[in-house]
């Protein structure tokens, strides 16, 4: 198992001036550092891997899609600019040296119709995500789709649905992304969502249900950690929260208070705590 953290914690976004932080990434335990991915052409890809690679750091990419596109639009040339973009976004990690695209990677974050998703937003998902199987297995990337709770999505939300989306995309380097914040809102059973989506599970999120330090809320970490086990999980446990002050990135993830002490403890405090019961 691999343990990781989220630089949202510092920095909204992550260029050649962030790369300092790796080195303190790396002296506190960690594996790997997830940086965000919005734009391809954007994505300073050469910066990043040699900044991981000079720290003895691996790398995970995480992403949502930027207003105007969806691949659950009714315009289908919406759907197509989106294939493209996830095309664009996928060549531009493997060229920073990931092998892990994740996040919510169906329509932006925040947008609502307002009723539940139709059978055709369904169906339109799933082609999607199977027209972009050819670019993630030539690339060597694999892309883990990630439910969120009722108020950021309307598409996909729980354990069992994204399952029967892995299973319907059908592809070995497609799959899921479980964040324990989002499961927190929405299933009955954290672990037993974890059992639900094992075969298919590709990367985790190890958020606290206030989005504070691991270890320190009311997620059943026992029970996830023992799920982790019971599916012989072995890829990337990464931290994800966020600054405190980071403007429209704290906003946009309702960061209205100090959280913890810092949002470095978050890291530094939250990584000892999963490497303590996984490592």
């Amino acid at each position: 198992m691999k343990f990781g953290v989220n630089t949202f914690i510092w920095t909204p976004t992550f260029d050649k001036s962030n790369v300092p932080l790796l080195a303190a990434i790396k002296e506190h335990g960690f594996d790997g550092v997830e940086v965000p991915c919005f734009r391809a052409q954007d994505f300073p890809a050469a910066d990043i891997r040699k900044g991981v690679e000079a720290n003895g750091l691996e790398c995970t990419v995480c992403s949502v899609l930027p207003q105007g596109l969806s691949l659950v639009s009714e315009d289908a040339a919406v759907r197509a600019k989106t294939v493209t973009h996830l095309r664009d976004c996928i060549a531009a990690v493997a060229e920073a040296g990931a092998r892990v695209i994740a996040g919510p990677l169906y329509s932006p974050v925040g947008f609502m119709t307002g009723r539940r998703r139709t059978a055709d937003q369904w169906k339109w998902a799933v082609e999607g995500y199977q027209a972009v199987t050819g670019a993630l297995e030539q690339s060597n990337v694999t892309l883990a789709i990630e439910p969120l709770n009722r108020f950021e999505t309307y598409f996909l939300n729980i354990a069992e649905d994204g399952a029967r989306l892995a299973a319907e995309v059908n592809h070995p380097n497609f799959g899921i992304l479980f964040d324990t914040f989002h499961a927190n809102v929405e299933e009955k059973s954290i672990p037993a969502a974890l059992r639900t989506v094992g075969p298919c599970l590709k990367h985790v999120h190890s958020c606290e249900n206030d989005r504070g330090i691991p270890g320190t809320g009311h997620v059943d970490w026992m029970g996830v950690f023992q799920a982790l086990r019971d599916v012989h999980y072995d890829g990337w446990v990464t931290i994800e929260s966020f600054g405190f002050a980071l403007g429209e990135l704290s906003a946009a993830a309702s960061i209205w208070r100090d959280i913890a002490p810092s949002p470095e403890a978050i890291a530094f405090e939250g990584v000892k705590f999963l490497k303590k019961h996984l490592a």
